[in-house]
């Protein structure tokens, strides 16, 4: 089941094929293992994967001094981390590590499946397996180690097909607290919007696979395809559907776990909406109650030049996460080592802000909110957009001083007489339309297919943002047909989008 690899520290030892039983290299705190686990095979294929890890020890921890674990793990493209250094905030606090190279990258083997629960999923639980098996970490029960995790993107993304895996398997998750950053809810809704691709990031994480040949042909097929023709193949959704949160929820599935949410709001690939969802959906009622949402202006962040955004346009001194110095932190990193210390060595680190939603501006500073959903109406009356070419318009909203944070939505009758019709939607500040700026740099499309007469439509959900408006300003609705984000996928031909009697739904901070 287990294979040593090599040391990390202080020399390489040869490859054998016994057990994972001893940790021959010391760092100043911890003792350093590499090795591998077998697990399932790639789907289609008979010969078990390797998924290969490095495992840091903390001085001190024996059968007798058992200490907590936390795993962790890479971006996509990325790998694990081998050096101690990068874990001695977490090892001086008595926790072992484990970091390990998901399937397809590093020194594992097989293809990634991007975290599906059948394949990645049953990778992280033989790494619970492993954690499990070293007799100088804490148990909750046989098999079952005191655990925590910690990651972003893909190494928030392993987190949640871990934990929800398990839940789907045994009923329960071994994982006690989780920490993943910047990560997704659903991968349709952040690579697909409503079925127009995100141009530049899907070539960009496609690029990034291909040096070792991680991604499976049919999801190379399925993005070279949504690429020439503008439209998503469905098997490519079939084969992302599973591979998120989202699909669990579907299913009646929620963690009861508390999670330390990091998400950037800044992030053109997992927007800002996406960690609301997972607080707001993916979490059972007692576990949001124990568990801290944190957005700061930061995470997969690619500049907005058509339309023009704000660009993350924080100077020297303006802080890009200001909430976590709100809950007493001065970084997000040393923020969730107070919520694992709480959480998994039983330790009163005085954390606060529980069950809330704390979040960066696009000016840096630190907004506490109960709920991000709408709470106030603004009737916009007619709005018209070109689609497939034109510039973007802007439609005044609200006068400053106004704080908005959460996710607004839009009500309209739209009129469309083309095509397949895409407009791109945002807020956006400035003191005119002619300056008027895309709050954190995020659209979203509104589609219709086929020509369309006043059709109802509802809750048409707009990036979440966190924007402080300030007096002399004005809060615009910028409707645009093409945007960065999906260079290529605006209309399939050219003509207009008319949407009537547009009734604008915002999360106003009271005052």
């Amino acid at each position: 089941m287990f294979r040593l690899l090599t040391t990390a520290v202080l020399g390489v030892a040869a490859a054998t094929t016994a057990p994972l039983l001893a940790m021959p290299a010391t760092a100043a705190t911890a003792t350093t293992t590499d090795g591998c686990v077998q697990s399932i095979p790639d789907p289609g294929t008979t010969t078990p994967v390797d998924i290969c890890f490095t495992l840091f020890r903390p001085a001190g921890a024996t059968k007798q001094h058992p200490v907590p674990m936390v795993l962790h793990s890479h971006g996509w493209g990325g790998s694990r981390t081998s050096d101690p250094a990068s874990f001695q905030y977490l090892t001086d606090a008595g926790f072992g590590v484990l970091s390990f190279d998901q399937r397809g990258f590093g020194e594992s083997g097989g293809q990634a499946y991007i975290e599906n629960p059948d394949v990645e999923g049953k990778d992280v639980q033989r790494i619970v397996d492993l954690v499990a098996a070293q007799d100088w970490v804490e148990k909750e029960r046989r098999k079952d180690p005191v655990l925590g995790a910690i990651g972003g993107s893909y190494g928030g993304g392993y987190q949640f097909v871990g934990a929800f895996s398990e839940l789907r398997d045994k009923g329960e998750t071994r994982f006690d607290a989780l920490v993943p950053e910047i990560t997704w809810f659903s991968l349709t809704e952040s690579l697909f919007p409503q079925g127009v691709p995100r141009t530049e990031w899907a070539t960009a994480l496609t690029a990034a696979a291909q040096a070792s040949n991680a991604l499976p042909p049919v999801v190379v097929q399925g993005f070279v395809e949504a690429a020439a023709t503008g439209n998503v193949p469905p098997y490519l959704f079939d084969f992302l559907d599973r591979n998120g949160p989202e699909w669990h929820v579907r299913q009646g599935r929620r963690l009861d776990i508390p999670v330390l949410f990091g998400q950037g709001a800044t992030d053109n690939l997992f927007p800002l909406d996406q960690g609301l969802k997972n607080f707001e959906r993916a979490l059972t009622d007692d576990a949001r109650a124990q568990s801290i949402f944190v957005g700061y202006n930061g995470g997969h962040t690619l500049p907005s030049v058509m339309p023009i955004g704000t660009n993350g346009e924080l100077n020297a001194t303006t802080p890009e996460d200001a909430c976590s110095p709100t809950l007493g932190s001065p970084t997000f990193k040393d923020l969730g080592l107070r919520f694992l210390q709480q959480n998994l060595q039983g330790e009163e680190t005085g954390l606060t802000g529980f069950g809330e939603f704390h979040l960066t501006t696009a000016g840096g500073r630190c907004v506490n909110v109960p709920a991000v959903s709408a709470n106030t109406d603004v009737a916009l009356g007619d709005v018209v957009s070109t689609v497939g070419v034109g510039v973007p318009i802007a439609y005044p909203i609200a006068q400053g001083p106004i704080t908005i944070a959460g996710t607004p939505t839009l009500d309209a009758l739209v009129t469309t007489v083309g095509v397949d019709n895409r407009a791109f939607l945002a807020l956006s500040v400035g003191t005119s339309p002619l300056d008027a700026k895309i709050v954190q740099n995020n659209m979203l499309p509104i589609r219709e297919n086929g020509i369309a007469l006043n059709k109802p439509r509802t809750g048409v959900e707009l990036p979440s943002v966190a924007v402080d408006v300030p007096a002399g300003q004005t809060l615009f609705l910028t409707v645009s047909p093409i945007s960065d984000m999906s260079v290529g996928f605006g209309s399939r031909v050219v003509g207009a989008m008319t949407m009537r009697q547009v009734q604008m739904h915002l999360p106003v901070v009271p005052n």
